[in-house]
């Protein structure tokens, strides 16, 4: 597995004025009130594995244009600086506005412990294309150094699994080809389910074993590839116990849906260095959110997993140092890991979930 994301510093990128150093772990759970800054930290790495799949151009367009990413727009921001670090490892820039909507890409670098000067200097880029990207990729000798990191961030997943409706990508058929990662809106989880059944069935009882803990109804995916057209697709039926009657993807709740969606991510058996989790909690039930949370830790073991939530109950499964409160103060993000000893004597009597609520640990809305 490829070195997971210590340190990260972002400075102008939207609600975030300057996060300057934050230490990750590898289990980050991040809880904060709506408009607090957490979907601004999970779009940092949406436009950062933008920028390494070449698809900058198109981020930065359906962000509403590089003014809606500076903090505070153009008068108050003039570029936007990041860097992370991957253990001995690290690559940083800057994207400075242009004319209209136009923007730069400037001042890349990359990061090596051991042997060399440290940072490296890459330059500015001519095309909105990564320079790390085209040393990663090409064929001297630097590129030993660009490879860890470039594959890091290549690997990253993004799950948002909010669209749960009859017309949501994961309810219909896909062709039996798409298997080789779970797409960010499991749109190829039957698929993928399919490969795992046929190739790595340990990991895949081990998924509906986790899916029957909350559906005990469910006896086993139905995934039966059929004809349909020019391709062989596949879509996630599925048999209930005591019945031989084939259930339909509609026939599945909302939750039920949505769980066997994250079970799926968190137990695959080759997961990405880095796996970020928007919500996971929407439309779960109490005894979910707590098997659910076991899921979650259970994979911080295998990867770096960064969750952002707004549910007590969930926060309730997860020890008070594996939060990071978000708040906005002063028109900013801010983000502060908590710390045990200033909670031991309230964590007593009350749960981290608790505490949130009665807003001991301070970050619900705040009115500017």
């Amino acid at each position: 597995m490829s070195d997971s994301l210590d340190k990260l510093t972002i400075r102008g990128f939207k609600s975030i004025r300057e996060m300057e150093g934050f230490e990750l772990k590898k289990l980050n759970v991040f809880v904060g009130a709506n408009g607090a800054g957490k979907t601004n930290l999970i779009s940092f790495f949406r436009m950062l594995s933008a920028l390494i799949d070449g698809t900058l151009d198109r981020y930065v367009l359906n962000s509403g244009g590089i003014g809606d990413l500076l903090f505070n727009g153009r008068k108050t921001t003039k570029k936007m600086v990041f860097e992370t670090r991957f253990g001995k490892r690290g690559y940083r820039f800057t994207v400075e506005p242009g004319a209209g909507e136009g923007f730069a890409l400037k001042e890349e670098a990359r990061y090596y412990a051991g042997g060399t000067t440290g940072w490296w200097e890459l330059g500015s880029s001519a095309d909105h294309h990564s320079l790390l990207v085209k040393e990663a990729e090409g064929d001297h000798s630097d590129s030993k150094y660009s490879i860890p990191v470039y594959e890091a961030i290549c690997s990253w997943r993004i799950y948002h699994f909010h669209d749960t409706s009859e017309n949501a990508p994961m309810r219909h058929g896909e062709i039996v080809e798409d298997h080789e990662e779970l797409r960010s809106d499991a749109a190829n989880l039957a698929p993928f389910l399919l490969w795992l059944r046929d190739n790595q069935n340990s990991a895949y009882r081990e998924i509906l074993d986790a899916c029957r803990l909350v559906a005990p109804y469910l006896n086993d995916f139905l995934l039966k590839p059929l004809q349909m057209g020019p391709k062989t697709k596949v879509a996630l039926s599925w048999k209930a116990k005591g019945s031989d009657y084939p259930m339909q993807p509609y026939h599945l709740s909302d939750g039920t849906i949505r769980f066997i969606c994250l079970a799926t991510a968190l137990l695959q058996p080759n997961p990405p260095s880095t796996l970020i989790i928007d919500e996971p909690e929407l439309g779960l039930h109490p005894e979910a959110l707590r098997i659910l949370a076991e899921l979650i830790q259970s994979a911080a073991k295998r990867t770096q997993l960064i969750v952002a939530t707004q549910s007590p109950l969930l926060l309730d499964q997860f020890s008070v140092e594996d939060v990071v409160v978000v708040s906005r103060k002063d028109g900013q993000s801010t983000f502060e890991r908590l710390k045990r000893e200033d909670y031991d004597v309230w964590l007593e009597d009350y749960s981290v979930g608790q505490l949130w609520t009665k807003n001991v640990i301070q970050g619900g809305t705040t009115h500017e």
